[in-house]
């Protein structure tokens, strides 16, 4: 199938009364391929809610062509006319959903895991939210005008729910599967033990939790749950059939401005759990912004995402805007960076992709050795560590990284789930404390699935 950007350049924009995001998305949810990017609001602007795409393309895991279908997916070199940052943000473009494990096949021949290397589909109708602006608008695509108008009114049906969805109990259990401490602290003695001989740098290695749904419950609901308890600036529900993507993460990975070039990543790296008073949360913060190990472990990956986004930019446009800020979320606070570039005008998608991915955040440094090593201590990882992207009809896009995520996948006896928490391992690490990390991490989505068990 041929993909591309083309033959929707008609738009019918129409401005709908505001109402929550979420009363939007829990009414096309159970939909196979319901897409719901909710952001927090704050730091995440946008909002968007899609169903029913026109055009949809999986690669299997372990496919062969790897990066070669998204060289189809080429950004455009004309500037978009973005209208306050809606049309060429994302309605009548593309959503595609990279697991980890393809840049792990590409970069160092692992074998694949259980979801598909590449998901992509294309919405040629959204609803857009600016929380900023308490605004909302039904957009459609087209060849020409009655087409785009036909695409909006797909989704009118969508917009009697005015009101977010009651919260659900938590979803329950059938089983839940852990690993046990010990076997991550000899993950770290031997990362760290590596280190020490010369090997790496850092490596960001997983912990793993699997388990069923209670009969009859539904990963929407997880979904639901996670964003009350703390909604984040790249939230995302997403239903391909017979699978769903439940994930709250804070990161970006990147995102291009399609009239400048401009290319912006914000790594992640450094973390330590809110205090319990207010007194108690600003010495946590304090300590974390004064941490020389947590401070080292961001610069690291600070330097590995200048070389990463040095080979698709011209020599000298390589910047690092910011070092250490502190970002705040309802558990952990987090130190961001922020490294930005100009991209070359004959890169394609593919090439920054292979420049880039996976995120250095989530791997180490240097990356192909950090991958090995990380190879050795956990399985394929699927969708978690990957990215989420949405590519606009302009060519611009915006990625996730794909953090504080559950892989969702329902068989004959209902929905199974995957989730991983992971810690930057580096020379001073302690396993107790990088433990501890990780449990901090998955504590969120754990109370989404269990409530006050978590």
């Amino acid at each position: 199938m041929d993909i591309d950007l083309t033959g929707l350049e008609a738009v019918e924009r129409t401005a709908i009364p505001w109402r929550p995001p979420l009363a939007t998305l829990a009414a096309v949810a159970g939909e196979n391929w319901s897409l719901g990017l909710i952001s927090d609001g704050v730091e995440g602007r946008w909002s968007f809610v899609a169903a029913r795409p026109d055009r949809v393309e999986i690669a299997a895991a372990g496919a062969a062509d790897g990066y070669a279908r998204l060289a189809r997916l080429t950004p455009g070199a004309r500037a978009g006319d973005e209208r306050d940052g809606i049309d060429g943000l994302f309605p009548g473009g593309w959503v595609a959903l990279a697991a980890y494990d393809l840049g792990a096949r590409m970069m160092i021949g692992r074998e694949p895991g259980d979801w598909p290397d590449l998901i992509i589909a294309r919405y040629p109708a959204v609803i857009a939210f600016d929380h900023r602006k308490q605004r909302a608008w039904r957009i459609g695509r087209g060849p020409d005008s009655a087409a785009a108008g036909a695409a909006a009114a797909q989704l009118d049906g969508l917009l009697a729910a005015v009101e977010p969805p009651p919260l659900p109990d938590p979803p329950g259990l059938d089983a839940m599967e852990g690993p046990g401490p010990d076997s991550y602290r000899a993950a770290v003695a031997d990362v760290v033990a590596r280190i020490g001989r010369g090997e790496l740098f850092q490596a960001n290695v997983g912990r793993g939790w699997s388990g069923r749904l209670a009969p009859g419950r539904d990963p929407f609901e997880v979904f639901l749950r996670a964003a009350a308890a703390g909604p984040a600036p790249y939230g995302a529900w997403w239903r391909p059939p017979g699978l769903a993507l439940v994930s709250n993460s804070p990161e970006r990975f990147l995102r291009l401005a399609p009239d400048s070039g401009r290319l912006e990543t914000l790594p992640i790296k450094g973390t330590t759990p809110r205090g319990a008073t207010p007194g108690a949360d600003a010495a946590a913060a304090a300590t974390l912004l004064a941490s020389a190990k947590d401070r080292a472990e961001n610069l690291m990956i600070v330097d590995l995402m200048r070389n990463d986004l040095a080979r698709v930019s011209p020599p000298g446009e390589v910047r690092v805007d910011a070092l250490f800020e502190l970002r705040s979320y309802e558990r952990v606070h987090h130190l961001v960076s922020r490294v930005s570039a100009r991209m070359r005008r004959d890169t394609r998608l593919s090439d920054l992709l292979a420049a880039t991915f996976p995120p250095g955040s989530i791997t180490g440094a240097p990356k192909h050795q950090a991958m090995q090593v990380i190879a050795r201590h956990e399985p394929p990882r699927g969708p978690w560590c990957g990215t989420l992207a949405v590519i606009g009809a302009d060519g611009g896009f915006d990625a996730s990284v794909l953090i504080r995520t559950l892989a969702f996948t329902r068989d004959a006896d209902g929905w199974r789930w995957t989730g991983r928490a992971g810690a930057g391992l580096t020379a001073d690490s302690n396993p107790d404390a990088e433990l501890a990390e990780t449990s901090v991490k998955m504590a969120a989505l754990k109370a989404a699935l269990l409530g006050s068990r978590a």
